[in-house]
Parts: structure tokens; C-alpha cells; sequence
């Protein structure tokens, strides 16, 4: 895992790969494909891996386990998941629900602690605010008690405002922010990023190429082919004129890739990774040949002129919202 840049993950001891594999969507895959795809991304220089209990309902943590068990302690990768997700257990019902209760956390470290097969998470982050009525300080100060008590190295927060960043900020530092970013979901850009720069607070960025749109093969066609069962087929940006704009700012990252003779969706997670304060992005890959298309991420530098162009792009085409320029 040798020779790839590396970032500091905030004030933290950790240093990441300026990308990580994601988790979510695994569920849709056979054992051995994810495994293949978790090791082929590792031998790659990928050296963290973002998870979550919730997805596959405890199914990603466990195929995780299975793709380190084989490898050298020195060669493993960090292995970051996530609480506050309940789901029923018996399968009679589907539905989520948000909990924060430290009750809940203390159960949920030690479910993903036996999933993993480890003795200590490497971050662990609350996955969204709750919906259960738990006040973020009860939540905020069991997961600062979990890394006092030495179950997990770092801690954070996932899809949390500015806001409430502060107010955990002054209970204890939290390690790291995970919030939806790309060129065309940029809203963050306004407080939570800067927020972080100014804290020490890493951020790991997730969905960069915004569920695929600002990648080499989404098309209209495609876009029209969703089956109802896939949750885009029902999300504004993935129809009528939202989606045509987001298709014509794909289109415009198409020359800044050939500048770099990359692909596409390496342009548009390396946009995310150029603004201050973002640490790194969490790419999703259910195949191997879908990771070889965007490691170049790893190492690209977006030049001032790629970043005036892709800014020039998102007000000429009026895709997503949000600051345009990381300058």
C-alpha cells in the first residue's frame, strides 16, 4: 500500500488514501465479487474502507472481515463503520429506523466489533441524526466514551449540519464529518467544509460522482431503463430538465479527462478532493474493472484552468447547487 499520497485524517494519527472504497450497494452482489473487488482495490493502494451495520443489514461488515481475514496485519486497511440504523431482525419488516440511544451504540459497537472480527474500530461515526428524540449530546458523549474505552480510535459524525458540529465540537473533538459532496450536490461547500478546515475535523466525502451521473456511461436511455426498485428512478436529479443538465456538466468533464488522459469519474472525485479541508472520497465499486476506472483518482491534481472550466460548466449548464469554485 506503499507509494500513494496520503492526507491526514484531521488531527487524528491516521493517514488515508486521498480515496476509500464504500460499502453500500454490496448487497446486490455474490461473496466472492465483493471480496475480489475489497482485495483488488487494497492491492491497489486503497489503504481504508468505509462500511456501515445497516448495509446489507450487517452483510457488508461481515464480507469485509472476509476479505482481511487472509491478508498481513501490516497490509490491512483502516475500517471505518457507522451506528444508529435499527432494522428488524426477523425479517418480518423493512422498514429503518433512526435510534441514538446510548443503550443502542453500546450494542451496535459490539455487534460490528464480532462482524469484523476486530478488537478496535478505526472510526466510527454516527450515521445520520436520529429520529428517535436522542439529543446529539447523549449520542455524541457515548461515542466519546467508546474512544476513551479504547473500542474505537476516532470518532464522527455522517449527513450532520454545521450546527450541529459545533455542538458536539464542544463536548469533545470529533474526528471527522461525512457528507454527500459532488460538483452537483455542492451545498457543504457553504458551512460544513469551511467548518471543518477551521477544527481539525477531517471529511470524507460520499457519493462524488453523485450515484453515477457524473460518470463516463450514464445516459438518458439509461436514466429512463431505472427500474422501480432502484431509489433514483424516483430523485429529481435522474429526470425532465434536472437531468439533462446534470448530463451536460458530465459531458464537460470529458475534455479536462483527456488534459490528464483519465477517466471521467476521476475528475469528478479529484474536483471533490481539491477543495480545503475535504480529506477524502468514498467511491463505491462492485467490480474490480469499476475500481480500475477511477484509481487514477488517487494521484490526480486538478490544474487552476480544470477548476475555472468545471465552474464555468456548472453556470453555464445550471447543474446542482452550491459555491462552484474551491478557491
Amino acid at each position: 500500500m506503499s507509494g500513494q499520497p496520503m492526507r491526514s485524517l484531521g488531527i487524528s494519527d491516521m493517514k488515508i488514501t486521498r480515496v476509500g472504497l464504500g460499502g453500500a450497494g454490496w448487497d446486490a452482489c455474490d461473496d466472492k465479487q465483493v471480496i475480489d473487488t475489497i482485495r483488488h482495490a487494497v492491492d491497489n493502494g486503497i489503504n481504508w474502507i468505509d462500511t456501515a451495520a445497516v448495509y446489507g443489514r450487517g452483510r457488508s461488515e461481515r464480507l469485509v472481515a472476509k476479505a482481511l481475514a487472509a491478508l498481513p496485519e501490516s497490509d490491512r486497511p483502516y475500517v471505518f463503520t457507522k451506528c444508529g440504523h435499527i432494522w428488524d431482525e426477523t425479517g418480518a419488516s423493512t422498514e429503518l429506523r433512526k435510534v441514538g440511544t446510548p443503550s443502542n451504540i453500546r450494542r451496535e459497537i459490539d455487534d460490528s466489533l464480532r462482524r469484523l472480527g476486530v478488537e478496535r474500530i478505526d472510526l466510527y461515526q454516527m450515521h445520520c441524526p436520529p429520529e428517535d428524540g436522542t439529543p446529539l449530546t447523549a449520542y455524541w458523549e457515548t461515542l466519546l466514551e467508546l474512544k476513551r474505552t479504547g473500542k474505537v480510535n476516532a470518532v464522527g459524525l455522517s449527513n450532520h449540519g454545521a450546527g450541529q458540529l459545533a455542538e458536539a465540537e464542544a463536548i469533545g473533538h470529533v474526528d471527522s464529518l461525512q457528507p454527500p459532496f459532488s460538483a452537483i450536490r455542492r451545498e457543504v461547500a457553504h458551512a460544513e467544509i469551511p467548518w471543518c478546515a477551521d477544527h481539525g475535523t477531517g471529511v470524507l466525502a460520499y457519493s462524488p460522482m453523485q450515484a453515477g451521473l457524473l460518470s463516463d456511461g450514464f445516459t438518458r436511455a439509461r436514466a429512463e431503463a431505472l427500474g422501480k426498485d432502484d431509489w433514483r428512478s424516483a430523485v429529481a436529479d435522474f429526470r425532465g430538465a434536472k437531468l439533462e443538465r446534470n448530463l451536460a456538466l458530465a459531458e464537460s468533464l470529458r475534455p479536462i479527462a483527456r488534459r490528464h488522459e483519465v477517466s471521467v469519474p476521476s475528475v469528478a472525485i479529484a474536483w471533490t478532493l481539491s477543495w480545503p479541508g475535504v480529506t477524502g472520497a468514498i467511491v463505491g465499486g462492485r467490480r474490480t474493472e469499476q475500481v480500475d476506472g477511477w484509481l487514477s483518482a488517487l494521484r490526480l491534481e486538478l490544474t487552476a484552468q480544470d477548476l475555472t472550466d468545471m465552474a464555468a460548466a456548472m453556470e453555464r449548464t445550471g447543474a446542482g447547487t452550491g459555491p462552484v469554485h474551491p478557491g
